[in-house]
């Protein structure tokens, strides 16, 4: 068989069904392992910012660490309170879920 004759062969008529089977299954692995869980993250981090109260310990995203002093008329800010009298005015969305999570689990005792 020579080269040429070869390469004009026409391909089967469901290679390119098969082609978009795999990826239609390519894009449906992509949003179940990557997009879905960090879609989810994100709106339960949504909800825990906008579910501060005052006297909340907090943790933002740059390490500080601090108290809910009051939340501003404007509800995307917060003043935060960092040291008896001193407050910073912070974004809600600076603040760390996973770390004020951590901030606020009880510690767990451990009995020897």
């Amino acid at each position: 068989m020579n080269p040429i004759s070869f390469l004009l062969q026409a391909a089967p008529a469901n290679a390119g069904t098969m082609q978009l089977i795999l990826l239609g299954g390519m894009i449906l692995v992509f949003y179940f392992f990557m997009i879905r869980p960090q879609a989810q993250k994100a709106k339960k981090a949504k909800t825990f910012q906008d579910s501060l109260q005052k006297g909340d310990k907090i943790v933002t995203i740059a390490g500080i660490h601090g108290n809910v002093h009051k939340v501003n008329d404007d509800n995307t800010t917060i003043q935060m309170e960092v040291n008896p009298g001193s407050y910073l005015k912070i974004e809600r969305s600076a603040i760390s879920m996973e770390w004020s999570e951590q901030l606020n689990k009880p510690a767990a005792t451990t009995a020897k």
